[in-house]
Formats: structure tokens, C-alpha cells, sequence
């Protein structure tokens, strides 16, 4: 080919000057050529091309053909063995099937595993991984959940090590390893477990929590599971928990999960669509869709058109003719279609929804007739309509007073009465009964953006009623039976007067649910100041941390020393408000005394939960001193309650003691010489606090007075308190949007590896 082609040259050069027209007639048709040669490459790759089965179609293609969008559309198609071939992305990810409409691709996922070997009398452990980083492929949200199989089983779902920010995980229990209750099909927690995983996932890990081992039921239950997977595809089977490997098998050993990709020659369809010659959406009738995280966009056809987005011509997006598709588009007369849509009429003769089997009837009247009843018709609707006006005003009278009534009946439904006759017993003038209205004004009729708090045990809203700012906590239901005891709680709780402890200024008892009204605390949590302490932002010395250790512990035994006893049952940093000063205020108390003592289910916080309320969900007294123990291990080490080592700090702490290394626990901002002795009999205080059983333990009055001891001690008061000024600092600089306020919390960014850890008995202690 290339020695034809220099000859040719060759001629021409020399003709050059005696026939000019000549030259120019031969550049001409070489210029003609390339075209063609264009068209030829685009016509064969207008139509899909079949590896094992799977349509490989535009943007994608096979490696070989050149046909790919991309490299990273690119799909090997390997043999496998015994003349069977599969397509492959990346190499080694096997890929299932490709939707262009929805843009997504399913592919296999290897199911990581843990089975007790009986030979070795250890866990064998198969863990996989998947990183699509740095390509157009995430995880997809909407299709795939996390699934965990196994009945003594803490499984993990975690992007990069040391890079990533998500993790969370699924833990699945039986009891005893008994598989009563165990049913196929139900996905509960008993056996089997499933969640949710966050939008733009691009890194997939497992990791199995090794504490929790089949050892001691592996004749029942050897094996535990953990997969990311298409939810659709997936069915539980209490084999998967009887007969080892089941599970595995049963998918040979990779289950379909699903990813969403994008098209990343620009970020949005309106940058995209600047450029022509990058625009990938090539058919006439396409829609542009841009990704959530606007990194890169879809094509889809228009509704009423199908086909590929990504090509033109007859491949592209083409008008579905509705009517030869009775299937899915019903028409029971005349059909007629159009671009985009479709006529469904009734026919001649007829009226109604052809659309509808049986919806035509044939007309009874004649023109005149419907003319005639039209205008009778026009006469009736007007009066009918001012007939219907003065219904409606007298519904909404009736509706005005059915709501007055119903007021009443919660107010006494909930013991309003009783709590009146009890204030003008007490003479109690500091607590208010509020009206349904003040709290549906002071809080826009609940509005989202009054919520500074969700949580298990109700709602939070900021208001202001009167001038004075409030926080508003909306109660989960109370038990018709406890009544009488909801009544004298809150007479307990309004008389509750500390200085370290948030004031309960009131209730309303006129919705279904209670409304508390506590004092507003306008500043951050000890959670949020330990966040600026690990981020060496500020500096808080060890008197500071057991001053604020001291007044909460005084907050508590206040609490626990009242004739009838107030239970927290969730003492975290999270509900500990620092006042101006860094005075301690303890909050988030109130709600939870409105549940039964004995709960179906755990309540609290992963990392601070008494194991020994794990065991009945009773809550004593000393659960609170367990959870005040993690708080004031925080304080001394400055570390979470759990660690980006998925290791509790409890643990952690039982650890160092054993081994004599608690030293290399402590946090180095508070650790010298002169300190050693305070806070060695603060480490000390902490092992009586979390010790196991709970019998043990000291109560919260010893706790609060060991404190003062401590925090009073020469050594501490020989470094003072650099100032802080926690209200004007901007936490967004610091990739955290933690809104945290009595007891409720949401949270994202740096915080979601804490925060989404599961809970495991066998972990927590």
C-alpha cells in the first residue's frame, strides 16, 4: 500500500508544473476518501456486538473493535474454557448486562466469607474488594444493599483504608446460635441482614468483625456471608446458615451487583452540550441527565422513543409506535400515533376511554338533546357550586370544633388534668402549661427548618415563645396504662433545678404525642470540643476536662439522689451542652423515662452501652455509670469510642492496663509529671466505672465527688485554661456538619465512620 502510494506521488510532483489541474483533481479524491473511511468505522459500530450472551452496545465495545467511548468502556471478551466466552471489564470484573437507558451495567461480585476450619481451630477468612476510583463507575445506591448472613456475624462495608470517609456494616445474631424464629424469605437481623449503602460509592471493601466467631456454634452455623448485591436478585434461605458454603454457592461464589456509570467528558449537560463534538447524546430525541454529584451525565431517550442515546440513525432513538404494542399501551378503539405519544380514541359513534376495556359506550342522545342538557347542566353546577360553598364553610366550623375537642382529649388523654391539680397541690409556679397553638406558631407548624434534632426518642425543634428561645422535644407516644406514672414524671422533672442540668421551663399535652419545653442552650457540645482537641485546634488542659467531667457526674447524681430516681439512659458527649464558660449542662433526659424500663429493643448509643443492658434492656443506675466511664475515658485519651481500627476504646483501655502500657493511651496534651498522680487515680476511676458485672460500680455521687477531688488537686491547678471561643468558629472548615442538641444528632462527612459503626454485644465488651 505504501509503495503505490509514493509512486503516485512521485508523478505527480513531476507533472506538477505542465498539468496544475491535474495535482489538484488527485487531492481532491484523496480528501473525498477519508470521509468514507469514517463512516464505514461508525456504521460498524452502530450495532451491538455479543460476548457470552451480553449485547455490547455503544458507548461501550469490545476492546478489538475499537468501538468504546472510552478506555474505561472498553470490555475484554476472554475465553473462559470448553469454547465459552465472557465479557470482562477492567479485566477481571465480569460484566452481566448493560441498561444505556438508565445507564447502568451489572456485573459479579465476589462474596467474601469467614468459616470456622475444625482442623485448625480458627476462622478462615476470604475478604474482596472492588476500587473504581478515578472512573465513570460508582455503586448504585438505588439497586444494590449491603447483605450479611450468619447467626453470630459483624460484618463491615468500608471505601479506601486511612482515605476514606464511610464505613458501615450489618450485624446478624441468633441467639444461642438457635435458628427458631429463622424464616425464608425474611431478611430481619435474625440470621440474615441487610443495608442501605450512601450515593457515588466508588471503593467497596468487606471486613469481618473477628471477635464475633462461628467457633462455638460451627456444627450449626459454620459460616457467616457479606456482600454488596443487586437486592432484587437476592432471597434469604436458612440453608445459607445450616449447610456450609450454601450461600456461596448458590451464586457461584460472585453475586450480581449493579453500578451506575456516566459519561465524564464534562461535568454537566450544559457544559457538555458546548462542545458538539464531545457531546456523547448523539440521537435527535435525547435528554441529557446530569449525576448527583455533577462529575458527569447520561443520555436517555425522550419519553415515547427508545432505542440508544448514544448513536444516531436507525440505532438511535427511535418513535415507539404505541399502537403495535397493545401490551403496553392499551387501546380498546381507534389508535393513532405520533411522535413522542400516541391517540387512543373512542369509536364513531361512541364516547369514553378507549384506553380502558369496556370504556366506550355508544351515544343514546342526539346533538340537540346533549345541547339542552348542557345548558340545564351549566344551571345546576352553579348552584350546586354555591350549595358546595356553604358546605365547605360549614365542614371547616366542624372541623374547627372537632379539632377543639380532640385537643381536649389529648390534654386529658395524657393526664393534663392530673398534672394541673397536682401544680396547684405543689404550688409549682415555675413550670408552664403551654397551648396547642403558642407551640404550632413558635415552630411554623413543625417546619424543617425549626429541626435541630432527630432521633430514636423523638424530634427537636427551635422556637421562641414569649421572646425567650426554647427547645421543643416532641415525645414519641405514651402508654394509655402509664398515664398516671407520665404525670408524675413530669412533676419530677420540673422541679429538677441544677446548674448543670438543661431546665424543663414546660409541656403541652393538647397533640397526640407530648411536646417538652426545655431552656435553650445557644453553644456546641463536649462531643464538638473533643473534635477541635483531636484536630489540635485548641488546646484543653486536664483541669478543664475534669471540671466538665466533675459538673456532669454532678448533673447525673443530682438525677439518680431525686426521691424518685431520674434514669438517662443515653450519657454521651453528644448530650453534654458546654454553656458559656464551658459550664457542663447534661440533656436529652425527660422522653426517656416515658418508656418502659424494659425495653424490646436497645437504646443508646453505640460505644457507650452497658454490655450488662445489653443482657435484659433493664436500665439501672449503673448503665449510667458505664456510659459516664466512656465519657471520661474520652476525656483523658481523646479518642473516639470507636477507632478507625474498628477496636472500642473500652477494650482498648482494658488492654493497656493489663499490659501496663495505659500510658501510650493518654492523650499527650495532658500527660506529664506532675499530672501522673491525678490521672492515674482518674484511670482508676474509669476501671471501677466500666467494670463488669455492674454491681460493682460506684454510684454517681462518689463518681462527682472523686472528680471534684481530682479536678481541685494542686497539679491540675498549676496550668490554666487558654481561652476558647467555640461560638464564632465555623465547623464546615473542618469537613464536619455535626448539628448536635439535647440528645439528638445527624451526621455526615468525617464523622459517618463513628457514627454508622454496628453494635455487637461480644464487641462492646
Amino acid at each position: 500500500m505504501s509503495h503505490h502510494r509514493g509512486a503516485a506521488v512521485a508523478a505527480i510532483c513531476a507533472a506538477f508544473y505542465q498539468n496544475i489541474w491535474i495535482w489538484m483533481l488527485l487531492l481532491g479524491a484523496a480528501l473525498a476518501a477519508d470521509p468514507l473511511a469514517g463512516a464505514a468505522t461508525s456504521s460498524q459500530c452502530q450495532n451491538a456486538t455479543k460476548c457470552g450472551g451480553v449485547d455490547i452496545v455503544y458507548p461501550f465495545g469490545v476492546s478489538s473493535s475499537g468501538c468504546a467511548l472510552s478506555p474505561d468502556f472498553e470490555v475484554d471478551c476472554n475465553h473462559t474454557g470448553n469454547g465459552v466466552h465472557k465479557p470482562f471489564i477492567f479485566k477481571n470484573v465480569e460484566l452481566l448486562s448493560i441498561d444505556v437507558q438508565l445507564g447502568q451495567a451489572r456485573v459479579r461480585n465476589h462474596i467474601s466469607y469467614a468459616c470456622y476450619n475444625i482442623s485448625s481451630d480458627e476462622m478462615n477468612f476470604y475478604r474482596w474488594w472492588l476500587n473504581f476510583s478515578g472512573t465513570p463507575y460508582r455503586f448504585s445506591d438505588s439497586a444494590n444493599k449491603f447483605t450479611v448472613i450468619g447467626c453470630r456475624t459483624l460484618a463491615y462495608i468500608a471505601d479506601e483504608d486511612y482515605v476514606g470517609r464511610y464505613m458501615s456494616g450489618c450485624v446478624s445474631v441468633c441467639r444461642r446460635g438457635e435458628l427458631i424464629g429463622v424464616t425464608d424469605g425474611v431478611c430481619s437481623g435474625k440470621g440474615c441482614c441487610q443495608t442501605a449503602i450512601p450515593k457515588g460509592l466508588d471503593y467497596y471493601q468487606v471486613l469481618f468483625e473477628e471477635s464475633m466467631n462461628t467457633s462455638g456454634i460451627y456444627n450449626r452455623t459454620p459460616c457467616s456471608y457479606a456482600v454488596l448485591m443487586e437486592a432484587s436478585n437476592f432471597s434469604f434461605s436458612t440453608t445459607y446458615l445450616t449447610s456450609p458454603l450454601e450461600f456461596n454457592n448458590t451464586y457461584g461464589g460472585q453475586a450480581p451487583v449493579v453500578l451506575d456509570w456516566t459519561i465524564q467528558t464534562a461535568n454537566t449537560c450544559k457544559e457538555a452540550e458546548v462542545n458538539l463534538e464531545s457531546y456523547a447524546c448523539k440521537s435527535d430525541k435525547v435528554k441529557c441527565i446530569d449525576s448527583f454529584d455533577r462529575t458527569g451525565y447520561i443520555c436517555s431517550c425522550q419519553d415515547g422513543y427508545q432505542g440508544n442515546p448514544y448513536l444516531q440513525g436507525p440505532n438511535g432513538c427511535q418513535d415507539i409506535n404505541e399502537c403495535q404494542h397493545g401490551e403496553s399501551y392499551p387501546c380498546y378503539g381507534d389508535c393513532y400515533n405520533k411522535p413522542g405519544s400516541f391517540d387512543c380514541l373512542c369509536h364513531a359513534g361512541s364516547s369514553g376511554n378507549a384506553t380502558i376495556q369496556g370504556g366506550c359506550r355508544k351515544d343514546l342522545l342526539s346533538p340537540k338533546t346533549r345541547l339542552a342538557i348542557g345548558v340545564v347542566a351549566s344551571v345546576l353546577a352553579v348552584l350546586f357550586g354555591f350549595l358546595g360553598w356553604e358546605v365547605i364553610r360549614h365542614k371547616q366550623k366542624i372541623k374547627r370544633q372537632a379539632l377543639l375537642r380532640q385537643t381536649d382529649e389529648f390534654f386529658q388523654q395524657h393526664g393534663g388534668q392530673i398534672l394541673l391539680e397536682m401544680m396547684k397541690a405543689d404550688g409549682n409556679d415555675g413550670f408552664t402549661l403551654y397551648k396547642r397553638g403558642e407551640i404550632e406558631t413558635a415552630t411554623n407548624n413543625f417546619s424543617k427548618a425549626h429541626v435541630i434534632g432527630e432521633g430514636g426518642q423523638g424530634t427537636v425543634y427551635k422556637a421562641v415563645i414569649d421572646g425567650v428561645a426554647v427547645a421543643i422535644k416532641k415525645c414519641k407516644e405514651i402508654d394509655e396504662s402509664r398515664k398516671m406514672e407520665f404525670v408524675q414524671e413530669l412533676v419530677i422533672l420540673c422541679r429538677v433545678s441544677h446548674p448543670n442540668i438543661v431546665k424543663l421551663l414546660g409541656c403541652c399535652l393538647q397533640f397526640e404525642a407530648p411536646m417538652l419545653v426545655y431552656e435553650f442552650v445557644q453553644n456546641k457540645t463536649l462531643q464538638e470540643l473533643l473534635d477541635l482537641q483531636r484536630s489540635r485546634r485548641f488546646h484543653v488542659t486536664l483541669g478543664t476536662r475534669l471540671r466538665i467531667a466533675a459538673e456532669s457526674a454532678d448533673a447525673l447524681s443530682h438525677l439518680h439522689s431525686l426521691p424518685h430516681p431520674i434514669l438517662h439512659g443515653d450519657v454521651k458527649t453528644a448530650n453534654i451542652l458546654l454553656a458559656n464558660g464551658l459550664v457542663a449542662k447534661v440533656s436529652d433526659f425527660g422522653c426517656s423515662t416515658i418508656d418502659e424500663r424494659t425495653q424490646a429493643v436497645p437504646k443508646g448509643t453505640p460505644g457507650y452501652i452497658d454490655p450488662d443492658y445489653l443482657v435484659e434492656y433493664q436500665l439501672t443506675t449503673r448503665n449510667d455509670v458505664y456510659s459516664f466511664g466512656v465519657i471520661l475515658l474520652e476525656l483523658l485519651t481523646g479518642r473516639r469510642p470507636l477507632s478507625k481500627e474498628r477496636k472500642s476504646l473500652t477494650l482498648m483501655f482494658q488492654e493497656a492496663r493489663s499490659n501496663g502500657t495505659i500510658i501510650e493511651l493518654l492523650d499527650s496534651d495532658i500527660v506529664d509529671e506532675m499530672s501522673m498522680r491525678v490521672i492515674k487515680r482518674a484511670a482508676d476511676l474509669v476501671s471501677q466505672c466500666l467494670v463488669v458485672p455492674g454491681t460493682t460500680r460506684p454510684s454517681m455521687t462518689l463518681v462527682a465527688a472523686e472528680l471534684r477531688r481530682l479536678a481541685e488537686a494542686d497539679e491540675v491547678k498549676r496550668s490554666p485554661q487558654p481561652p476558647l471561643v467555640l461560638e464564632d468558629l465555623r465547623f464546615m472548615d473542618m469537613g464536619s456538619t455535626t448539628n448536635t442538641l439535647y440528645g439528638e444528632s445527624r451526621t455526615s462527612g468525617a464523622y459517618s465512620l463513628e457514627k454508622k459503626a454496628v453494635l455487637s454485644i461480644e464487641f462492646a465488651r
